[in-house]
């Protein structure tokens, strides 16, 4: 059977690019440019420049957070319908180098180039891909970091190796080789608690645990059976899924995870509370209604479960989308109680209003969505507007002590 060519596409701080795109002349040419909020905001970083990055800013971290480690830093919202359509530009081009592209999220594309060897002279794929990074440069003016091997896995850790704006290929037969140049932390889904875990045990790189079968790993690092098959086949770079030939399912999304995980419905029904509270705003304000509402849990032992439902007609409110998400969440923790790492929302089916009118969507009440339900989130919209994100917030969620 032929190896597999598989590259990772991956946009350079793909939301600080465009923030920047969208007002060249003003903020978005500040160097220190957070994505995800105002200064005012209690919602986190969605994406942070390089420069910001170096006072220790990351994605997902509290904007409180991130403004004490980088004071002059300059916050921004989240631009999601320029997002969009950057994205599909993007796309656009990369699909002529190859006829299998995968979006995997919103910043990041699979590409199959198996087969296409002879269409590009059987030059090196590391050659092909800065081919395709010129390509989406001067369609786009993005920059993206490409990294490439014969499983989707090593693509994405060479990628990550290639940042920012960088190309790194593994060479098949050298996998080895770069997994074991690698720590545990780099590993996808490898997240901090996992990797707390395991330096308490002493093993912190992708070498300390090479070598280890699947009991032996299990035994080492205290992990169960599930568990430790899961990390060996991580850290030996297994993966056989395939790049499907389909755009990424485009959605707005929100997830959290905790520091400790949560065991309390009322715990997890605040978090899910606050996540919703700031997917409706950012739909919005990006003046798109969504049909279909999603919630995630990602259980203590690392079980990722989801539930969605498909609504008949697009709704925009907190109330409408909160309750769906309410009922999701109750019928995932039903069938499995136990403690929660994260929890997620995710809002697809996203479309503008049926009419060019912003507001048109107000005008017809559904039984999903009441007119009450629909003024009440647009007199929000315009107290937080006017007085800050956080000037007006739910009840249920409890503010956090700074």
């Amino acid at each position: 059977m032929p190896l597999r060519r598989i590259l990772l596409a991956d946009a350079d701080a793909f939301y600080v690019a465009v923030a920047r795109a969208l007002d060249p002349e003003g903020a978005g040419r500040a160097a220190l440019l957070i994505v995800g909020g105002s200064r005012e905001s209690r919602g986190v970083v969605c994406s942070a420049s390089y420069e910001t990055r170096k006072f220790g800013v990351r994605s997902a971290m509290p904007i409180a957070r991130a403004l004490r480690l980088c004071p002059d830093a300059m916050c921004v919202p989240v631009p999601m319908k320029a997002c969009g359509e950057k994205s599909a530009e993007i796309r656009k081009v990369l699909q002529l180098f190859t006829p299998i592209v995968e979006g995997a999220s919103i910043d990041e594309w699979y590409l199959d180039m198996s087969g296409t060897e002879g269409v590009y002279h059987h030059e090196p794929l590391a050659a092909t891909a800065e081919r395709i990074r010129a390509g989406v440069l001067q369609a786009t003016g993005l920059t993206l970091s490409i990294g490439g091997g014969t499983n989707k896995l090593i693509a994405k850790m060479a990628a990550a190796r290639a940042k920012p704006d960088g190309v790194v290929i593994v060479e098949p037969g050298l996998e080895d080789t770069f997994l074991r140049s690698c720590t545990l932390a780099e590993i996808p889904l490898v997240g901090p608690k996992l990797q707390a875990w395991l330096a308490a045990r002493g093993l912190i790189a992708v070498e300390d645990v090479f070598s280890y079968d699947v009991a032996m790993l299990r035994q080492r690092a205290g992990l169960s059976a599930r568990e430790a098959t899961w990390l060996w086949n991580r850290v030996h770079g297994a993966d056989e899924a395939g790049v499907a030939h389909r755009e990424v399912n485009r959605g707005l999304s929100r997830d959290e995870t905790f520091a400790t995980d949560l065991n309390l419905d009322e715990d997890i029904e605040r978090e899910l509370l606050r996540l919703v509270t700031r997917a409706a705003a950012d739909l919005r304000d990006a003046g798109l209604t969504a049909r279909t509402v999603a919630v995630r849990l990602r259980d203590w032992d690392f079980r990722t479960r989801g539930a969605q439902r498909t609504l008949p007609e697009p709704v925009v409110s907190d109330r409408a989308i909160l309750r769906v998400a309410h009922e999701l969440l109750a019928t995932l923790r039903k069938a499995r109680r136990v403690p929660a790492r994260l929890v997620g929302v995710k809002l697809t089916g996203l479309a503008p209003p049926r009419t060019d009118d912003q507001f048109a969507l107000f005008t017809t009440a559904t039984p999903e969505e009441t007119e009450r339900d629909r003024g009440l989130a647009r007199a929000i919209d315009r107290v937080r507007g006017r007085f800050g994100t956080k000037s007006i917030m739910p009840g249920g969620i409890v503010e956090e002590r700074r």
